[in-house]
């Protein structure tokens, strides 16, 4: 599955859900870079990123293909289905490159990714474990908190739905 978005700098988002094991090294690689760039280093968190889900999950990709032709990812999450992380689907490791931070990306990603989840399982309750300090960022994408916050790996967190 994919789709395309374009931001104001010009740049195309190609859009890709894939399962983990239709992702090629170069791929894969992107993502658990991405990843361990933001989540590790950025935000200063040792943690086990490689939590054994992966595997079970799709993963949205938005990925721009810069001026020499190289792909570069922009921004990943990753649609956990319903039974595995939470009795409802969620939407999980939702990550944008700080390069690409500013334009709408985050808002495009986590639109497509309610999309992909819905056209994938159906419509329904999307519960994701969200970062407390991106409360309203969620709330635009229908996500209201259910008061059961928590700290994880350090950071304060809220478990938050999508009815």
């Amino acid at each position: 599955m994919s789709g395309q978005t374009v931001f104001g700098a010009g740049d195309a988002v190609q859009w890709r859900c894939l399962p983990f094991h239709a992702m090629g090294a170069d791929t894969l690689y992107r993502l658990l870079r991405l990843r361990s760039e933001v989540f590790v280093v950025e935000q200063n968190c040792v943690f086990l990123d490689l939590d054994g889900l992966d595997t079970q999950c799709l993963h949205v990709l938005g990925e721009v293909v810069d001026a020499q032709g190289v792909v570069q990812l922009h921004a990943s999450t990753r649609l956990v289905p319903p039974g595995l992380g939470f009795a409802e689907a969620s939407i999980g490791r939702v990550v944008t490159a700080p390069a690409a931070r500013g334009g709408g990306i985050g808002h495009a990603l986590m639109a497509e990714s309610v999309r992909l989840l819905e056209q994938i399982w159906g419509p329904q309750p999307i519960r994701i474990g969200a970062q407390a300090h991106l409360e309203r960022f969620y709330n635009r994408h229908g996500f209201v908190s259910d008061d059961k916050p928590y700290v994880e790996d350090g950071i304060p967190h809220l478990e938050m739905i999508r009815r």
